[in-house]
């Protein structure tokens, strides 16, 4: 089995104990890729030191919603300088984490949305796909692809819309990250969402640290989970955990422009 991990934070201080160890189990059970998103400028350089010095990790810059407050103006210029100096650099991805949170109240709404558009656009020019973060604000952000459209499009991460949501987003060129949160049995609506999606929608992700699935239960999560996350997805679809990682890999490969998954 050969799986990519299209959504991880393994800078977080949460792997710094055994973060080596871990990417040596990672690779043993077949997770050979793995995409680290920036969250804030102050992780960038960790992000970015952590793709170079490991095989198999790629890099992502971006302005994470719910670090609103301490995202300033400015730091929308070192987004460009860094995008400008790496663009052509093979562990560049993609630009993310960013995009809209309206469950967390206390998030201005309008500063999300002119962080969020400000980013797409920087995505659309340097020609990468966006990594997006989307929590109760699929109109929104619908509405912004449909207005910013890109051509490289991206990935809706933690994807928990309705179907009809989601075929607007593959309308759009995005694909659908799925990770631990159908896994659960009591997220019952997603799953029937999930059951209903096109393969070619699906990427695979486990967001680690955060959203351990349901076989690994309030822990740390891990890419290592990855397989375990493949197998209960590919149940729910009903295919094999092969076919499911297989299509899932091709499509990340397909999307981040690596010519093997």
């Amino acid at each position: 089995m050969h799986l990519i991990d299209t959504h991880t934070h393994l800078d977080f201080p949460d792997f710094d104990a055994d973060r080596g160890a871990l990417l040596r189990r990672c690779r043993d059970i077949g997770v050979e890729r793995a995409v680290v998103l920036g969250v804030h400028l102050a992780n960038w350089q960790r992000v970015w030191d952590l793709a170079l010095t490991e095989d198999g990790l790629y890099a992502a810059f971006g302005l994470h919603p719910v670090y609103l407050d301490e995202h300033r103006s400015e730091h929308l210029n070192d987004l460009r300088d860094w995008l400008t100096r790496y663009a052509s650099h093979p562990k560049l991805c993609a630009v993310g984490e960013f995009g809209l949170d309206y469950f967390l109240e206390n998030l201005d709404r309008e500063r999300q949305q002119q962080l969020f558009e400000a980013q797409l656009k920087l995505a659309i020019e340097f020609e990468l796909p966006a990594l997006l973060h989307v929590r109760r604000a699929h109109a929104a952000t619908i509405a912004t692809l449909k207005r910013l459209k890109s051509a490289r499009g991206g990935i809706i991460h933690a994807f928990a819309g309705s179907y009809e949501e989601a075929r607007e987003y593959l309308k759009l060129g995005f694909k659908l990250g799925l990770g631990g949160a159908p896994t659960w049995p009591q997220a019952s609506r997603l799953r029937k969402v999930v059951a209903q999606l096109p393969l070619e929608a699906i990427v695979l992700e486990t967001d680690s640290p955060d959203m351990a699935p349901s076989m690994h239960p309030n822990q740390r999560n891990s890419p290592e989970y990855l397989p375990d996350i493949c197998e209960a997805l590919a149940e729910l679809l009903g295919i094999s955990s092969e076919e499911l990682a297989s299509t899932s890999s091709h499509n990340a490969a397909e999307l981040f422009g690596w010519t093997t998954a």
